[in-house]
C-alpha cells in the first residue's frame, strides 16, 4: 500500500507523462485505504483483492481523479500490488528487481524491513514507475523551460549598445511575418467550388476550416499593422499592443493570437512556421482537390474531420452512423508514395509517439531509442467498419492529443479542446519481468499487453513543442 502511494505521488514530477492532471494525493488517502485494508484482511478468510483494488483505485484515490486516461493508469498500478502474488518471496515491482516484495526474516522481521528500505536508492529511476529512462530527460527539460521562463521575465526591456533598437527589431519582425502571412480565404468561392454534398462531408470540413483560419489571419494582419504604427508613434501604444510587442521580442505567441488560434506550445518562430504550413496544406486542398493523404496535424478541429470520414462511409453504404467505427491499418509506404485515395476511409499522417516508437519491421510498438523523446508514427489508414468489435489483445489503445500537455477543457461542442480520439496500435505481448517468477505455475501467467504502455504514459500527439 505504501509503495502504491509513493508511486502515485511521485509520478507527478514527470508532468503529463506521469499524470495528465497533477492530482494532490495526500496521507489521508493512504490512511483511509490502510484502514480498509486492515478491515478486509481481518474479516475474510480469503482476501478480496478485486474489492480492495476497486476501493483504492476508484473510490479513495480515484475520487480525486477527473481524467479517464488517468483512471486507467491508476487501475493498472494498483493491480500490481493488490494481488495474490504479492505474498510470494521475490515478487518484483520493477524490471531490475531492485524493488520487490520483502523477504522478511521470521526471527527479525522488523530489521528485514529496515534493511530493505535502507538499500533502496535515494532517487528512484523511471523504471520503478514503468517508464523508459528517457522520462528523466523529459523531466529535466520541463524544469529548465520553467527556469528560463522566469529568467526571461526578469530581463530588462531596454536594449543596450549601438545595435538595432528593441523597437526596430520588433518592427522588422512584424514586417517579416506580415509579408509571409497570406490573405484571408474567399469562403464564398470555396463554398461554390466545394458545395455541401450528402456523400462528401469533407467539403463541409474544408469550408469550416477556412472560416476558422480566416478569423486568425484577419486578427493577425490587423494587430501586426497596428503594432508597427504604435511603435513608430503614429497611434497610441495601448496595453494590449505593448504586451504583444513584449511577447514578440521574447519569442512568445501573443495572448491575442492564442485566444483565436488552435492549441500550441511552440515559441513564436516555430509557431508561425507551423501556421504557414497549415495554410499551405489547406490551399493545396482548395487548388488541387481532396488530397489522397491528410495531414491530421494541419486541422484546426481534427475531431470534425474524423467525424466527416465516418459520415462519408455511413452515407455511402446507408449504415446508421452510430454503428460505424474506425479500424486502424499501419501502412509501410511513405506519404509521397500514396498517390490515390483509399476506397473507404482515409490516410492520415503527422502524428508523433511519446514513450514508445513504431517498429516497421516488427509491425508493433517497441521501447524508444535512448534520448529519442518522440518518434513519428507511420501513415495510418483509418478504415470505417460497421458493428466493429475491438480486439482484446495484440493492440494498445492509444490516446491522441493535439499538444503535449494532454489536458483540455470541454468546449461548447462537447469535445475536449485537446483530446482528439483513440487509436489502436498493434503491440506484441511484452516479455517482462513477471513472466519468470519462482514457481512454474506463476511462470505461465499472461499479462495484458496494454499494461506496459499504460504505465509508460504512451500517447500520440499532433504537434510537439519545437
Amino acid at each position: 500500500m505504501s509503495f502504491y502511494h509513493a508511486l502515485v505521488v511521485e509520478r507527478r514530477k514527470y508532468g503529463p507523462l506521469g499524470w495528465n492532471i497533477p492530482y494532490e494525493f495526500n496521507d489521508t488517502d493512504m490512511d483511509i485505504t490502510a484502514a480498509q485494508l486492515e478491515l478486509y484482511v481481518s474479516s475474510y478468510a480469503e482476501i478480496p483483492y478485486k474489492v480492495l483494488q476497486q476501493l483504492t483505485s476508484v473510490v479513495n484515490y480515484g475520487g480525486r481523479i477527473t481524467d479517464d486516461k488517468d483512471m486507467r493508469t491508476s487501475d493498472i498500478l494498483i493491480a500490481d500490488f493488490f494481488n495474490p502474488r504479492i505474498l510470494q518471496d521475490g515478487y518484483k515491482f520493477s524490471p531490475s528487481g531492485l524493488y520487490s516484495s520483502i523477504n522478511a526474516d521470521p526471527d527479525a522481521p522488523h530489521k528485514a524491513y529496515l534493511d530493505y528500505i535502507e538499500g533502496l536508492p535515494l532517487n528512484a529511476e523511471p523504471e520503478v514507475f514503468g517508464m523508459h529512462d528517457n522520462a528523466n530527460i523529459t523531466c529535466a527539460i520541463t524544469e529548465i523551460d520553467a527556469t528560463f521562463g522566469i529568467i526571461l521575465a526578469l530581463q530588462p526591456r531596454v536594449s543596450g549598445g549601438t545595435g538595432v533598437s528593441r523597437e526596430d527589431y520588433i518592427i522588422d519582425m512584424c514586417k517579416d511575418m506580415a509579408r509571409q502571412l497570406q490573405g484571408k480565404y474567399d469562403v464564398e468561392a470555396i463554398s461554390l467550388l466545394y458545395p455541401t454534398d450528402y456523400y462528401e462531408s469533407f467539403n463541409t470540413v474544408l469550408v469550416q476550416e477556412a472560416e476558422r483560419y480566416n478569423k486568425l489571419i484577419g486578427f493577425m494582419h490587423v494587430s501586426l499593422r497596428e503594432l508597427q504604427r504604435a511603435l513608430k508613434g503614429l497611434v497610441v501604444l495601448s496595453a494590449e499592443l505593448e504586451a504583444m510587442g513584449n511577447a514578440c521580442f521574447d519569442q512568445r505567441v501573443p495572448a491575442g493570437w492564442t485566444k483565436t488560434a488552435y492549441p500550441s506550445l511552440k515559441p513564436l518562430g516555430p509557431w508561425f512556421k507551423d501556421l504557414v504550413l497549415r495554410l499551405e496544406f489547406l490551399t493545396r486542398w482548395i487548388d488541387k482537390g481532396v488530397p489522397s493523404t491528410f495531414w491530421v496535424s494541419g486541422f484546426y478541429f481534427p475531431q470534425g474531420f474524423l467525424t466527416a470520414a465516418l459520415q462519408n462511409f455511413a452515407r455511402k453504404y446507408q449504415f446508421p452512423i452510430d454503428t460505424v467505427a474506425f479500424s486502424f491499418v499501419m501502412r509501410d509506404e511513405a506519404v509521397e508514395e500514396l498517390t490515390s485515395k483509399p476506397e473507404d476511409g482515409c490516410y492520415v499522417y503527422g502524428l508523433f509517439l511519446e514513450g514508445a516508437r513504431w517498429d516497421k519491421a516488427g509491425k508493433g510498438l517497441v521501447d524508444p531509442k535512448p534520448k529519442e523523446l518522440f518518434s513519428p508514427m507511420p501513415v495510418m489508414h483509418m478504415l470505417p467498419m460497421q458493428n466493429r468489435v475491438a480486439p482484446q489483445s495484440g493492440i494498445y489503445r492509444c490516446p491522441v492529443y493535439k499538444i503535449l500537455t494532454r489536458t483540455g477543457t470541454l468546449s461548447t461542442t462537447g469535445h475536449s479542446t485537446n483530446f482528439v480520439t483513440w487509436i489502436e496500435v498493434p503491440s506484441k505481448e511484452k516479455t517482462i519481468f513477471r513472466s519468470s517468477l519462482v514457481s512454474e505455475t506463476n511462470a505461465q501467467i499472461k499479462f495484458c499487453d496494454q499494461d506496459y504502455w499504460i504505465k509508460a504514459g504512451v500517447a500520440c500527439f499532433c504537434a510537439l513543442r519545437y
